[in-house]
């Protein structure tokens, strides 16, 4: 099998995997914005029930570090492969368990108590898998192609979403009470179908070439997170505050956005569900146009330009949404997901291009889940108090401005990196052709 080829199997592996586990993740997201207030939190309000169902949404991003060390250090130690099936096993496990969850109304407290503790463990799960799915695919990946491999990785994150927002779409058509019944339940009973799938395509993958030669040279670290600590701890706060933009335009377009459309300007649930589809379709075309584009002209440049359109375009966002309008409201979806997949599309050979192989799960897992923690989780918590603060979008707005700030300094304060090779520190070994090992991998 060709160089190519080969990426080409471990990229399109690593991204049904991926598309697997974020669907099993956004699901939550999707029934936490439109049913979990109702179902798990009755007894208080909606603008409070809305705002603890937001709360059990961003438990899985405080486990998520957590879950970045633990896998990241047995896949620094053990290997990738194992790792990306053991962490799908466990998010497809406690997804068909959120689906059979009792209601408030059932078992009382004790309901929305599990929830929160199965969603803690999604987040370990995800927190340790995403890491080991970009090394799989970057690794695999000839270097002047590692930011188009890469983004096949990323492209799981839109294919997930799209895959839960059409299954709540076609259950949505039921009946309110059926949907609130019984609906929501059966998008989280079919992710254990699609995990099956992806452990049948994650099975099938070898080891990646970078982690077998640190096994063969005997370079396996016993403590892969306090060598991160020590010596790469400016990559890892560079890498969680570069994520910062992606994380809040993200979340805040597809989980606060469900929200704010249905409760706030009248556009249906099935409404937002499609133009979140739509954004979402488009992001998964243009992410691996992205990736590729930083193979010719940089990472940074790439990186930054999505960042800044995703400030400039905050306002634009809320204005046309504001207008009630299904086609207004999908152009600014369109528009600001373009700038979100320009940022996202070259992330995943960015930030595995700033470790040394010895600890680069580990070193990308940590970096890249703070960035979610201080981001993702926070966003629909913060946007929702904001609005109900400020009685407006503005606040919102520029609270998204503002982390686009923050993300194009540290994204600059980021080594360009998309013309070396990965910083591997594996001694070369000679190779039948003559070539050494390290020399094959930039080949």
């Amino acid at each position: 099998m060709s160089r190519i080829s080969r990426s080409g199997k471990v990229g399109f592996a690593s991204a049904v995997g991926t598309t697997v586990e974020w669907y099993d993740f956004f699901i939550y997201g999707t029934a936490a914005g439109l049913v979990f207030n109702k179902l798990f939190f009755p007894q208080f309000d909606s603008l409070i029930g809305t705002l603890l169902s937001f709360v059990t949404f961003s438990a899985a991003f405080v486990a998520r570090p957590i879950g970045g060390v633990l896998f990241g250090h047995f896949g620094d130690k053990i290997g990738r492969k194992s790792m990306l099936v053991l962490t799908l096993s466990i998010m497809g496990a406690t997804t068909f368990a959120v689906g059979v969850l009792p209601s408030y109304q059932t078992i009382g407290i004790a309901a929305p108590i599990i929830l929160v503790t199965l969603r803690f463990i999604q987040g370990l799960s995800l927190g340790g898998e995403y890491g080991g799915a970009v090394l799989m695919a970057v690794e695999h990946a000839p270097a002047r192609r590692r930011g188009y491999y890469g983004s096949w990785v990323q492209m799981g994150v839109p294919a997930g979403l799209m895959l839960g927002n059409a299954v709540f779409l076609a259950f949505g058509a039921m009946s309110p009470e059926a949907f609130l019944s019984w609906g929501w339940r059966v998008p989280f009973l079919i992710g254990g179908v699609f995990v099956l799938f992806g452990l049948v395509v994650r099975l099938k993958l070898g080891e990646s070439p970078n982690f077998e030669r640190l096994k063969e040279d005997e370079s396996v670290v016993k403590l892969p997170i306090a060598v991160v600590l020590r010596k790469y701890p400016k990559q890892v706060l560079l890498t969680g505050g570069a994520y910062l933009s992606i994380g809040v335009t993200f979340y805040l377009t597809t989980v606060f956005g469900l929200s704010y459309g249905a409760q706030q300007l009248g556009f249906s649930r099935n409404s937002m569900l499609m133009l979140v589809f739509l954004a979402m379709l488009l992001t998964f075309i243009t992410l691996p146009l992205f990736g590729a584009l930083s193979d010719r002209i940089g990472r940074r440049p790439v990186f930054a330009g999505g960042t800044v359109a995703m400030g400039a375009l905050a306002f634009p966002w809320f204005w046309l949404l504001d207008t009630g309008s299904f086609l207004a409201a999908g152009i600014g979806y369109l528009a600001i997901c373009t700038g979100f997949s320009a940022a996202f599309g070259p992330l995943a050979a960015f930030f595995a291009e700033a470790f040394e192989t010895k600890i680069r799960y580990s070193g990308i897992s940590f970096g890249y889940t703070i960035g979610t923690l201080a981001s993702s989780a926070l966003a629909p918590i913060i946007a929702t108090w904001l609005l109900d603060r400020t009685g407006g979008y503005s606040a919102v707005a520029w609270y998204m401005i503002g982390t686009a700030v923050l993300s194009l300094v540290c994204t600059f304060a980021l080594r360009e990196t998309y013309a070396s090779g990965l910083p591997d520190q594996v001694p070369a070994k000679e190779s039948k052709t003559g070539k050494t090992e390290t020399a094959l991998a930039a080949d």
